[in-house]
C-alpha cells in the first residue's frame, strides 16, 4: 500500500485465515523503509505470547499489550513519530476503539487493524463492522473448511464446546486455538439455538 498520512486498512477474516501473518509481513517491510511502527493488542489474547503478537506458523512481532475495556491507551504508549500504528486482534477492543482509531487518523497516522470480522455466530464483531466501513483499505482473508471432506473456502469461525458447535447463547468471547475454533464455509457453519 502507499501509505498517504491518514489512511486505515483492515485485515480480516475467519480463524485460520493467515491474518495475524498478514500484518506481520506487512509490519516487517516497514523494517526496510523510514516509518516507524507500534505494535499492540489486546490483554486477553494470549494464546501463544503475552508480549508478543504471533501467528499459528510461528512467526511473531513485540508488541505492546492494553486492555482491551481501554484501548484509549494506545494514545498515551505512542512514541513520537510513529508513521504506523498496527492493532492486531481489534474485535476484542470495546467499541471506544473507534473513536482511538479516528484520532489517530486525524494526527496522520497510518492506522492497520486486524481481526476477526464476524463472531462465532457469523454476527459482526464488536468494533470490526465500523473500521470495516470506515477503511480506505479492506484485505479479506479466507481460511479452507475444516470438516473433513470439505475443505471449501470457509468465511466463518466455529465454535466447538466437547466436540460440538457451540450454542448461540454461549459467551461471546472465548479465547482459544485450534482446540476451540474451526473455519468452516457457510453451509458448515452451525450455531444451535435450542
Amino acid at each position: 500500500m502507499n501509505w498517504n498520512h491518514g489512511m486505515l486498512e483492515i485485515i480480516s477474516g475467519p480463524m485460520k485465515s493467515a491474518k495475524t501473518l498478514e500484518l506481520i509481513f506487512r509490519l516487517k517491510k516497514l523494517d526496510y523503509s523510514n516509518v516507524d511502527y507500534q505494535l499492540f493488542k489486546p490483554q486477553i489474547d494470549d494464546r501463544f505470547s503475552k508480549e508478543e503478537v504471533v501467528s499459528r506458523d510461528g512467526h511473531k512481532l513485540q508488541s505492546i499489550v492494553v486492555p482491551g475495556d481501554k484501548p484509549r491507551e494506545i494514545l498515551f504508549k505512542l512514541k513520537p513519530n510513529v508513521g504506523v500504528v498496527a492493532i492486531d486482534e481489534g474485535n476484542f477492543f470495546s467499541l471506544e476503539l473507534i473513536d482511538v482509531v479516528k484520532k489517530l487518523l486525524k494526527e496522520g497516522k497510518n492506522v492497520i487493524v486486524c481481526g476477526l470480522d464476524l463472531d462465532f455466530r457469523g454476527e459482526p464483531f464488536g468494533p470490526m463492522p465500523i473500521l470495516l466501513s470506515m477503511a480506505d483499505k479492506v484485505v479479506k482473508k479466507h481460511a479452507y473448511c475444516d470438516l473433513p471432506g470439505c475443505g471449501k473456502i470457509a468465511n466463518r469461525t466455529q465454535r466447538i464446546v466437547d466436540g460440538k458447535p457451540a450454542r448461540y447463547d454461549s459467551p461471546l468471547i472465548v479465547v482459544g486455538g485450534n482446540e476451540l475454533y474451526e473455519a468452516r464455509c457457510l453451509k458448515h457453519h452451525e450455531v444451535p439455538r435450542d
